[in-house]
């Protein structure tokens, strides 16, 4: 099937049962499977106006209970930043697939690109934290979307779904689930307590992540987007606002064992590590495997979990090996993000491709020769 199809059949088997979005190229697959894969397990899709109410609709009906996923591309992911930073302060779990394709603008709506790197971190303004994971193929886009809305569910974030054009509209074997019931899934946890004790952020030391009543369920709680203390109402004052900002990072930040997942691909003995993820991974196993029959020690490793940056393991792997490549699908984004983490401790090296098509596996040799001799 299309990378597309397993996002939505992922989307069904973890459990989400609201789409909100609107549609837009390379993502429109996703909503057009969702409307009538939704109907038929008890769902709700929702084609609404624009992308800023798709999102806007997700975020309400998570509020409900549900969960809940909008998808989109780079026009599409530009206008849905404000929502998204809604759902970031106020803790409302959420899916956002970006299915990239070539910007700015319209740019180059069937074309591959990853130019939403840093937009996926970056992209609504305030001090904010959301996990980003990315597939390189079929199969793990499906595995992908059920880890997604597990994690949203878990830590009470917006979680996107870092896709691109080559693995939305690609098309490869994949084996789906007999039973979807059976797969392993995470449901957010709900308050016990009775409605009059109910605090909608109070935490724990232990446990960071507060507990969500579903509206309407008798709870009631207080949404807004200014900064706010456990009862959910504005408390803007400068000791509020560092223990809201600071909870909100710890989150996600005192879990990241649990959050970071990569690949290492021939790493064992590798003199060179490229770092490529999404659909510029493909590329990068073959290139690897054609380095290798010509003697060239080089390796590969996958960030899956693209934000929080897996700062641990690149720092052990400069350490490890005497260069590192980055490949990725624009000018360069993540270089950044490796050159801060390396620090110096080897050299760094970048092809970034940004011409409307991936790179062939010759192409990334030829980068990985040149990296070599530096």
């Amino acid at each position: 099937m299309q990378g597309n199809q397993a996002v939505v059949e992922g989307a069904v088997a973890a459990g989400v049962r609201f789409y909100g979005g609107y549609p837009i190229t390379p993502s429109t697959e996703i909503a057009e499977q969702l409307a009538m894969r939704l109907p038929q397990v008890g769902g709700k899709f929702m084609q609404t106006e624009d992308e800023i109410a798709g999102l806007g609709a997700a975020i309400g009906a998570s509020m409900a209970g549900k969960k809940s996923m909008t998808a989109t591309s780079g026009p599409g992911f530009s206008l849905k930043q404000e929502m998204l930073g809604l759902a970031c302060i106020s803790e409302i779990p959420v899916v956002v697939v970006d299915v990239q394709r070539v910007g700015p603008a319209t740019g180059q709506p069937t074309s591959p690109a990853q130019g939403e790197v840093m937009m996926s971190r970056w992209g609504t303004h305030g001090d904010h934290w959301v996990i980003v994971v990315s597939p390189s193929s079929v199969p793990e886009a499906f595995d992908l979307t059920v880890r997604a809305v597990s994690l949203s569910e878990k830590y009470r974030t917006p979680v996107i779904m870092l896709m691109d054009e080559v693995i939305g509209h690609m098309r490869e074997k994949i084996v789906l689930p007999d039973d979807y019931s059976e797969i392993e899934t995470v449901d957010r946890k709900i308050p016990s307590c009775p409605p009059e004790e109910y605090l909608a952020y109070g935490t724990t030391a232990e446990d960071l992540v507060p507990a969500m009543a579903p509206f309407g369920s008798g709870y009631r709680w207080h949404v807004t987007g200014l900064v706010h203390d456990e009862t959910g109402f504005p408390k803007g004052t400068p000791a509020g606002t560092v223990e809201s900002v600071t909870r909100l990072h710890d989150k996600i930040y005192n879990n990241l064992d649990d959050i970071v997942t990569y690949e290492e691909y021939k790493m064992d003995d590798a003199e060179l590590a490229v770092i490529a993820f999404g659909g510029a991974a493909r590329s990068a196993y073959a290139a690897v495997n054609l380095a290798r029959k010509e003697g060239i020690k080089a390796g590969l490793f996958r960030p899956i979990t693209i934000w929080p940056f897996p700062e641990a393991q690149v720092k052990a792997l400069a350490k490890k090996v005497k260069g590192i490549l980055v490949h990725e699908l624009n000018y360069g984004q993540y270089v950044l993000e490796v050159e801060r983490v390396v620090s110096g401790a080897c050299p760094i090296s970048l092809y970034g491709k940004y011409d409307n098509e991936s790179a062939t596996p010759e192409q990334l040799l030829a980068e990985i020769k040149r990296a070599m001799k530096q």
